[in-house]
Order: structure tokens, then C-alpha cells, then sequence
């Protein structure tokens, strides 16, 4: 059973509708059908983003995790990190507020700087341990290049491998970019040398991803998660579903 209704999303988010009955066909495609977890989303505020807030690239994004919360938390909000050379922003964007909410929080961060992936990690683990949840999370962190230190993002990706938040590392770019190189290795850390599991994953969205299809872009960003809940349940980080 779903967390929000979809007569609940028509209601209050219709622009979301098509959305949100895409991303159930993907979750039931991957054996996630009443699976709970929050999730959050991470956002690169770097000046090379701009682009891609100008054209929409960030708020379709935001929209597609929205209707692919509403499966999974019933809380109708998807906290949102904001980050460049610091976590520039830490707040929500909700169900019946979402239409043009990314320009509206960008509108007061100022300078776009660099890409310290390492503080809006800090971010994300902080919130979510300060929200006392018991489930699962799913973060999609997305960025259009590699970070400022490359020692604190893999330290802090390591460390966070003992906690229930999966990362999902979504690229905006050209894929033959090698400002990519860094998360295609985070994503194959070698498990359990540097790891206890393995807890992120990795796709590029492409150059315009805006063009990436509803239904590709929820199978990767939930293709990964099942395995990592297995995975995760064995070395008892998440608690095993409820009989």
C-alpha cells in the first residue's frame, strides 16, 4: 500500500499525478511495493549548475522525487539539501506547494560556489538523525562534478555505510566527463574493505535531463536500493520489515 493516496496527490498536487503513477509502476517493478523510507534530496548549487536551474533541469528533478516520495513517506515533504562550497540550505519542498519551489529557495542562497559533497553529506546525516526516524532513506544527490575533497566525500560515504541511508548520485553533464571519475568510484568501494555495505549508487542523467523518461529515471534512481536493503538488513543497519 502506497504512503500518500493517489486520490490524496489529485487533490493536492495534480501536476504530479502522472509522476507518481509512474514511479508505483517502477517501485513494483523492483519488489518495493509498501516499502517505507524517507527521502531526500541533495542538490548541487555550484556556479556550473546555473544552467540547469535556468532551463528547469533542477525543479523537474525535484518533481519527479516528489511523486516518487509519496510511495514510500507519508509526510508529503522531501527535505532538500542545497550545496556549493557549504550546505547553503537545508529545508522542504512539499506536496501542494512544489510548483516553481526550486527557483523560490535558490532566490535567497546567493553565490554559487564549489562542490564540497562532504557537507551536504554532513547534512543529510544530521537531519536524518536528528528526525528520530526508523526507516530506511533513500538520498538522490545529484551533481554536475566531482568534489572538492575527494579524501572527505569517500571518508564521509565510508562512515555513513554503518547508518540506513542509501545515496543515489544522479550526474548532470556529458557521461564521457571525467569529472565523473570520482563517483564511479565511490560507487564500487571495495565491500567490506573500505565498507561494511555497499550504499550508493551512480547514473548520469545526461546533458539535457530533462529528456530522461520518467519511467528510466525512477528505475535507476530505485534500481539499486533493493539490494542495498538486503544487504543492510543482514549487517543489521536496517531493522527487518515488520512481520
Amino acid at each position: 500500500m502506497t504512503a500518500i493516496s493517489l486520490r490524496t496527490v489529485e487533490e493536492t498536487a495534480p501536476a504530479l499525478v502522472s509522476l507518481y503513477k509512474t514511479a508505483g509502476v517502477s517501485l513494483r517493478a523492483h519488489g518495493l511495493d509498501g516499502q517505507r523510507a524517507a527521502v531526500y534530496l541533495v542538490l548541487d548549487h555550484s556556479g556550473s549548475m546555473r544552467p540547469y536551474y535556468r532551463d528547469g533541469s533542477v525543479q523537474a528533478l525535484a518533481d519527479r522525487v516528489l511523486g516518487l516520495s509519496a510511495h514510500l513517506d507519508d509526510d508529503g515533504r522531501v527535505p532538500v539539501v542545497f550545496f556549493s562550497t557549504d550546505a547553503d540550505a537545508v529545508t522542504d519542498i512539499v506536496l501542494d506547494r512544489h510548483e516553481g519551489a526550486v527557483q523560490r529557495i535558490v532566490a535567497g542562497l546567493g553565490h554559487m560556489g564549489k562542490t564540497s559533497y562532504h557537507l551536504a553529506m554532513d547534512a543529510v546525516i544530521d537531519h536524518y538523525l536528528d528526525s528520530g526516524a526508523t526507516d530506511p532513506a533513500l538520498v538522490v544527490f545529484q551533481t554536475d562534478g566531482g568534489p572538492t575533497s575527494r579524501p572527505a566525500a569517500e571518508r564521509y560515504l565510508c562512515k555513513a555505510a554503518r547508518l540506513p541511508l542509501f545515496w543515489q548520485f544522479v550526474g548532470f553533464g556529458d557521461p564521457g566527463s571525467r569529472q565523473f571519475d570520482f563517483l564511479r568510484k565511490l560507487d564500487e568501494l571495495a565491500v567490506p574493505g573500505k565498507r561494511i555495505v555497499d550504499n550508493a549508487g551512480f547514473f548520469h542523467a545526461g546533458e539535457d535531463p530533462r529528456r530522461l523518461s520518467d519511467a528510466e529515471l525512477y528505475d535507476r534512481l530505485v534500481g539499486e536500493f533493493p539490494q542495498w536493503l538486503a544487504a543492510a538488513r543482514a549487517a543489521g543497519i536496517v531493522r527487518p520489515p515488520a512481520a
